[in-house]
């Protein structure tokens, strides 16, 4: 496999893995930095699943030692029309060079609950930025509002990247409404947003999986995200995304 054949590419990775980057994450990192060797998030995890690699898989975050497998036969996932894919996502956005690229998501409640209640989340790719709201369903009618409100804050939202959820089919409106562009995941790879998914696992710190979200009202939801948005990051120098948001003039001025 390629990281057996390059000792350099593979100290490279291993080092990154033990300090808690995924995958996708040393594969941008490494496209940024032009080194002499290259890996994408893909083949890092094909090596990491095999004999090869078995043994560096206990750095990953899911701790995971082979490929998910897919239980069954998956239903069909709704068609969504006309979408670009994230392969033809351009190279800035991959590396991070530039702000006003973001991820987008959803979180649900617990199937038990029998609540449509869900969150809606974005994630900003370069300034670390999370902000979520909570819909009533996953209808576009819920779902595009709540996503305007959202972006309505922010002064340059040039891209997202969501998934191939229901909630999505009605994005060329958004598209129209925002003037931003939207690409998509391949089905069931949700590991191609990293971003979103970390900042879910965040939001899920104070929303554990299987709740009924109904329960948590927009100010416990605003109180921590605005809390998350206020710690400091290492990868951002250890200044917090509220504070490169607000350096890069990427909220909106509130009027008088």
């Amino acid at each position: 496999m390629l990281l057996n054949r390059n000792n350099d590419l593979l100290k490279y990775v291993v080092a990154k893995l033990k300090i808690g980057w995924s995958p996708d994450s040393i594969a941008g990192r490494m496209k940024q930095e032009k080194f002499p060797f290259y890996a994408s998030g893909r083949s890092i995890y094909a090596y990491l699943y095999s004999p090869y690699g078995q043994r560096h898989c206990k750095y990953l975050r899911s701790h995971r030692y082979t490929k998910r497998k897919q239980k069954g036969k998956k239903q069909k996932r709704t068609l969504i029309p006309n979408k670009t894919s994230i392969h033809d996502r351009p190279e800035e956005i991959d590396c991070k060079s530039e702000y006003g690229h973001y991820e987008g998501d959803t979180i649900v409640s617990g199937k038990k609950t029998g609540s449509k209640t869900a969150i809606v989340t974005i994630y900003e790719r370069k300034a670390m930025y999370i902000d979520a709201r909570k819909i009533s369903s996953l209808s576009p009618k819920q779902y595009n509002p709540a996503v305007a409100g959202i972006f309505g804050k922010l002064t340059e939202s040039k891209t997202w990247t969501l998934d191939n959820g229901i909630e999505n089919v009605d994005y060329e409106s958004l598209e129209k409404q925002l003037n931003i562009k939207t690409y998509f995941c391949d089905p069931y790879s949700s590991w191609q947003k990293p971003g979103v998914e970390n900042a879910n696992k965040l939001i899920r710190r104070f929303i554990p999986k299987g709740s009924d979200i109904s329960n948590y009202s927009y100010q416990f939801i605003g109180k921590n995200i605005r809390q998350l948005n206020n710690t400091p990051r290492k990868a951002l120098e250890w200044k917090t995304p509220n504070e490169v948001m607000s350096e890069q003039n990427l909220f909106k001025k509130k009027s008088k």
